[in-house]
């Protein structure tokens, strides 16, 4: 599969910005973690939570995680320079997959230590074996971190390679900026430019055996006002029956349709194309992903209070076949705003669980 990169224009100039600014955060977080170490023994009398402390202690690991994977990047690239072009490529594709997974695995650890961060899926995660079918992860999107948690799962844990569709600004994260670029991804502009549904589709279009095309289909964190926003945005649009369900709906936001359904026909157009020209192939199969636990930490002010996680962070998956799927348009938005019906009752019902243990 080759890389989607929508909107590259101004690559070098951003990242002779970030890198720098990078360091210089850097240095900001080891004084704020200082600072906060030496106060620790007096604070520790009035809260024993040691929240400054846990949160200061991650912003450093996470910053000199960053800069870590910058200095990979660039030794990566170093190794390959001399290879000829589609083997450099490749070659830098598989070093930037197996970096990833060592920086996600220092922060899924250090998420541990400081937050107490537990992690429990259901069913569980087993490594994919031999050619494993091209996936289409549709996850929910919720809380902090989820992202992360759910490369490094399907990282580290399935052994698959992460596509993933994520928003542009990330390309302000200098070591995100280089790793994901060397990897096939679309990142998302907030314009809502009309190529991008194309680029997703192309993604769809191009999975392979052992990839998983990773999206977002909410846009953005569940949060209350998000979603009143996104509820009333579609009765402006005079899509009422939509509305009405994401009313019906308390735990997420109503999909989006253009990228989601442009990677569906883009997976499925491939798919058909294959068959008929008689190529033997895996067939793709959608994944969705619901979790919780996270969630409820959508503000600044809910992080501070959140710190240390009193309660896990609990996941689930299922499988649907591609070819189960409606063939139509309608159909398919039908069938992924039934999906995530679904999640909101699992979601629901985990809430229900919580209430009645406290």
């Amino acid at each position: 599969m080759s890389a989607v990169r929508p909107g590259t224009v101004g690559t070098v100039g951003r990242r002779l910005v970030t890198v720098p600014l990078a360091v210089a955060l850097t240095g900001a977080a080891l004084a704020l973690f200082l600072l906060a170490a030496i106060s620790a023994p007096v604070v520790l009398l009035f809260a024993p939570r040691l929240r400054l402390l846990r949160l200061s202690a991650f912003l450093l690991v996470y910053l000199l995680v960053d800069l870590g994977g910058v200095a990979g990047a660039g030794w990566d690239w170093a190794r390959c320079a001399t290879l000829p072009g589609p083997a450099r490529q490749e070659r830098l594709r598989q070093l930037s997959y197996a970096l990833l997974a060592r920086l996600l695995g220092v922060l899924r650890a250090a998420a541990g230590r400081l937050f107490d961060l537990r992690v429990e899926v259901d069913p569980p995660i087993r490594p994919a074996g031999g050619a494993p079918a091209p996936l289409l992860v549709f996850a929910r999107h919720a809380g902090p971190g989820d992202s992360f948690l759910l490369i490094h799962a399907l990282l580290c844990d399935a052994g698959l390679r992460p596509v993933v569709v994520l928003k542009a600004f990330l390309r302000w994260d200098p070591c995100l900026d280089l790793l994901i670029g060397r990897t096939p991804h679309c990142f998302v502009p907030a314009d809502g430019d009309p190529a991008t549904a194309a680029a997703i589709g192309a993604l769809g279009a191009a999975v392979g055996p052992g990839e998983a095309v990773v999206i977002f289909p909410e846009g953005g964190n569940f949060t209350e006002g998000r979603r009143a926003r996104s509820i009333a945005w579609l009765r402006r649009n005079g899509q009422l029956r939509r509305a009405a369900r994401a009313q019906r709906q308390h735990h997420v936001l109503p999909p989006r349709m253009p990228g989601t359904l442009a990677l569906l026909a883009g997976a499925a157009g491939a798919a058909g194309a294959a068959g008929a020209a008689g190529v033997a192939g895996t067939a793709a199969e959608v994944v969705v992903v619901a979790h919780t636990g996270l969630d409820r930490l959508d503000s600044k002010g809910a992080v501070w209070k959140g710190v240390p996680l009193r309660t896990a962070v609990t996941a689930t998956w299922w499988r649907v076949p591609l070819a189960e799927l409606p063939s139509d348009r309608t159909g398919r938005e039908e069938w992924l705003t039934d999906q995530w019906s679904r999640v909101d009752a699992w979601i629901g019902r985990r809430a229900d669980r919580s209430t009645e243990a406290g």
